[in-house]
């Protein structure tokens, strides 16, 4: 492929992961973080950034569907966790961007009710869905370089032109909330899905190229988009840090970032906040109702019924839960992430590895590992003081939100040197 195909290419995957989270997040986590916006940003980034770039790697390993991420440790286990993964996502980050799209885009001009915004949004969701072949060069050519001209803008100005001093904040722990903070934007999840929905683009667009070269336009891709992703947010983050001084305390994520553009773009760059928000948001629906009909057509015999229905299913959904507000989505989040999370992060590593350092019986007790450390979170998350601190204190990383990632690596290590032993 050439250079410019693979930066269409890497201009699509990054607009499919831009959305509602990435947009509306970071700047307040900037602004909660104060002059050490810095340290945040580099827990988001990890968590927002490494992590799925990784999972485009996985991809370009892989290069079949989600369900490959997971089959290692059984088909049935594979089948369950793509069922919860899309399941997730059409229910959460999907409806989302319509909720965002009408509490920031549309609502503020036209008054209209929720129910009509998702259902408009999601119609034309269903439109550009049902024309899969020419998603990869639509989104890549024309809608992307809309949204980053935006936000370049946007943050361009609040660096040349920063509001005062920024004033200090009592952030605890910055590194680990801006990690977990990161979980929000539901790039890793994306990464597995929207991984695929590329894929599928690239063999629909490019069917003359061999493994090695959808390999490496993968790769590059995924590369491509991931600086992005880390130049945009660390914009982001630090264009809210400028603003300690300017917005009043508990100021909501929306609201922090309609201050951020009227200061940056003048008092009338409403209507062109509206356009960011509305395009970022919309590819990402469109990535993730593609991404769940993909699946569906691959697991019941390449049927385009299947792609069809699936995608009725994902938009219809989007109808409904879309119009609940921005913040009650968020908060009923995060039991699920706490849960799914830590297992795709997991998968995402070991994919991204050669087959020969991840054989089924390591790959599979990783996985458990994993699996059962995650549980006291997800458990706490649902009913809050169900589990005696003293029960699980003594778990390392647990107060930075990770108590699954030691035992992980440990398992992951005793097994490779049994591995070279044996």
């Amino acid at each position: 492929m050439s250079r410019k195909s693979i930066i269409i290419l890497g201009l699509a995957l990054f607009s499919l992961f831009f959305g509602a989270g990435n947009l509306i997040l970071p700047p307040q986590m900037g602004w909660r973080a104060g002059p050490l916006w810095w340290l945040v940003c580099l827990g988001f980034c990890v968590s927002a950034v490494l992590i799925p770039m990784l999972g485009i790697l996985a991809h370009s390993r892989l290069q079949g569907s989600m369900f490959d991420f997971a089959k290692k440790v059984s088909p049935g286990f594979s089948a369950v966790y793509c069922f919860l993964i899309y399941a997730i996502s059409l229910a959460l980050p999907s409806p989302r961007t319509a909720s965002v799209t009408h509490e920031m885009a549309v609502a503020p001009y036209l008054g209209s009710p929720p129910w009509l915004t998702s259902l408009v949004y999601f119609a034309l969701v269903f439109f550009l869905v049902m024309n899969r072949s020419k998603l990869g060069s639509l989104i890549g050519k024309y809608l992307t370089p809309v949204i980053l001209l935006v936000l370049v803008l946007l943050i361009g100005s609040i660096l040349f032109w920063p509001p005062d001093v920024m004033t200090a904040r009592t952030l605890s722990a910055p590194f680990t909330a801006g990690l977990q903070e990161g979980y929000q934007t539901f790039d890793a999840i994306g990464a597995v899905v929207c991984g695929g929905v590329i894929l599928v683009s690239l063999r629909l667009e490019n069917p003359g190229l061999d493994f090695g070269q959808r390999f490496r336009a993968i790769a590059l891709a995924g590369l491509f988009a991931g600086m992005c992703l880390l130049l945009l947010y660390t914009g982001l983050m630090y264009s809210g840090a400028a603003m300690t001084g300017w917005v009043p305390e508990e100021v909501t994520r929306t609201r922090l970032l309609r201050e951020v553009t009227e200061y940056a773009l003048g008092a009338r760059s409403q209507a062109l906040l509206s356009l960011l928000i509305g395009l970022a948001c919309f590819t990402t629906a469109v990535g993730v109702v593609t991404g769940a009909s993909d699946y569906a057509r691959s697991r019941f015999g390449d049927s385009p019924r299947a792609y069809t229905l699936t995608a009725l299913a994902g938009c219809a959904t989007g109808v409904l839960f879309g119009q609940l507000p921005v913040a009650y989505i968020i908060s009923v989040a995060l039991p699920a992430l706490l849960f799914i999370y830590p297992l795709t992060i997991v998968l995402i590593g070991l994919n991204a590895m050669p087959a020969r350092y991840t054989p089924p019986r390591l790959f599979r007790a990783v996985v458990a590992v994993t699996l059962l450390f995650s549980i006291p979170d997800f458990v706490e998350s649902l009913w809050p003081g169900a589990i005696p601190e003293g029960a699980v204190s003594w778990i390392p990383l647990r107060s930075f939100g990770l108590p699954w990632l030691l035992p992980a690596v440990c398992v992951f290590l005793a097994g490779r040197f049994l591995q070279r032993r044996i």
